[in-house]
């Protein structure tokens, strides 16, 4: 997936590297950003996009399952923002895109260990976004709605057709949805833009 990522990257004009993380290790986040900043010269932004969605109800949850998933999904994030931040004090209108979940947002039965990481997230995002105001350094988070990836491709026409209605917009995004909304957050348009969560759902949030 790696190398088919770099490929379109690089088909579509781009520069890319691939480097080996594990979002859960302290080290491991030292190491990937120092590899960064060797092959570009800095760092500007951070997306934290990590996430595992372990289905179970709130009765059969284990405490194993439990702290796998805050470790992936909420520690992930905290070891990010502090690794980044070295450098992307040292620039100009770094940004920082977190990525959360509609379930922040909207109760979905069998997620509580994920929806609490989503929702954790962008209580980190305001917290993060004060904090930093004064380096230059915006944080904003992005709650993507169902999006037609590689896990919904999974799922059955019916489950999809349950899903979509209730899309006010009536059909699922796209990856390249939140791809345009994380680099607007990113970029200099942006600028006064910080502690926000962009929700990208085709209005689900906003229906009853």
């Amino acid at each position: 997936m790696a190398q088919e990522t770099l490929r379109e990257v690089a088909a579509a004009g781009g520069d890319a590297s691939f480097v080996l993380l594990d979002a859960t290790d302290r080290d491991s986040w030292g190491r990937a950003v120092a590899a960064t900043v060797a092959a570009y010269g800095g760092l500007t932004t951070l997306c934290n996009n990590v996430g595992v969605t372990p289905l179970a109800s709130i009765g059969d949850q284990t405490i194993e399952g439990w702290n796998r998933v805050i470790a992936i999904n909420q520690t992930s994030v905290f070891l990010g923002l502090q690794a980044a931040l070295p450098e992307l004090e040292k620039g100009v209108n770094g940004a920082v895109v977190n990525i959360g979940s509609l379930t922040a947002l909207r109760g979905m039965p069998g997620t509580l260990g994920y929806t609490a990481t989503k929702g954790a997230i962008g209580a980190m995002t305001r917290v993060a976004a004060l904090e930093w105001v004064d380096k230059g350094i915006r944080v904003n988070t992005i709650i993507p709605g169902p999006m037609r990836t590689r896990t919904q491709a999974g799922i059955t026409e019916e489950q999809e057709r349950l899903q979509r209605a209730r899309i006010p917009m009536g059909d699922l995004g796209n990856p390249v949805d939140v791809a345009n909304g994380a680099l607007f957050l990113a970029s200099d348009e942006a600028r006064y833009i910080t502690g926000i969560e962009l929700v990208i759902d085709g209005g689900w949030a906003a229906s009853a």
